[in-house]
């Protein structure tokens, strides 16, 4: 794969918006882009998954601007955001087909929770103009996007990615290309203590979830919202934290090894620590 031209920074404002994958985080970027009035391309192989997000999409924003298609056209974008599942080899192939095929300008870039920023901008060629966005679920609710800047992240691309943050009505903070970034960072930890004391028979899940929702005034409780964003995908994150940053606080707890193994994925699936109505 190779990597984009010189940098011309990309105006936000004007953007036209392609959003890769239409699974949860992909159709929440691409349904907060329409209601902030862009022209949003989104790409998903899956018909089934296409038609899934256009009824979820339209539930919350108008989709007279929106594009479904099975195809990686990103030759007229301004700016294209990856959100395909944490699996590095996966979104490493999305993004050097990406940076291929786009504008010398556009920005690139990834929504990832924990992938290395720096790693992944190989597969862009070292493009100054790829940066993280890291959005959080349910986007339409979740104001903050952490905007994280790697080793070859220009200047132009981090004030392209906040404005675009902004215009999506999100309120951005930066933060260097470290394991976990911030939120991540603190975030998994407190899921994984959380799951080990259901595993310890210290208190159900329920429980544990209303003494942090309670306690701490968190909106969710941590087992709660390992279930929305999905046992798998939470999986794959505290996979890739623990290779990274060699810590063993990090290692996925025995219960979330099971529970993926039998297929209680959280909601998606109607079953996790939680069972869902259908």
């Amino acid at each position: 794969m190779t990597g984009a031209g010189s940098p011309h920074p990309a105006p936000p404002r004007a953007a036209s918006l392609v959003v890769i994958g239409a699974g949860t985080m992909g159709r929440g970027i691409a349904g907060v882009a329409l209601a902030a009035d862009l022209p949003v391309t989104l790409v998903e192989v899956d018909a089934e998954a296409r038609a899934a997000a256009r009824e979820a999409i339209a539930r919350r924003a108008p989709v007279e601007r929106l594009t479904l298609t099975e195809h990686l056209d990103v030759a007229d974008a301004t700016a294209v955001i990856e959100a395909v599942p944490e699996i590095p080899a996966l979104k490493a192939d999305v993004l050097g087909r990406v940076a291929a095929a786009a504008p010398p300008g556009a920005l690139l870039v990834t929504n990832t929770s924990t992938l290395s920023i720096t790693g992944l901008a190989h597969a862009c060629g070292g493009s100054p103009r790829f940066v993280g966005m890291h959005f959080f679920n349910p986007v339409h609710r979740m104001p903050l996007v952490e905007i994280i800047v790697g080793e070859a992240t220009g200047e132009d691309a981090v004030a392209d990615a906040l404005a675009l943050a902004e215009r999506l009505g999100k309120d951005p903070v930066v933060v260097r290309d470290a394991p976990g970034f911030v939120t991540s960072r603190l975030g998994l930890l407190l899921g994984n203590e959380a799951m080990r004391m259901v595993e310890e028979g210290v208190a159900s899940a329920a429980d544990i979830d209303k003494a942090m929702r309670l306690g701490y005034r968190h909106p969710m409780g941590p087992l709660e919202l390992a279930d929305l964003v999905g046992l798998d995908a939470r999986l794959n994150n505290l996979r890739s934290m623990c290779e990274q940053s060699g810590r063993e606080d990090y290692r996925p707890p025995a219960i979330l090894e099971r529970l993926v193994a039998a297929g209680r994925l959280g909601r998606k699936s109607g079953h996790g620590f939680y069972r869902y109505e259908s």
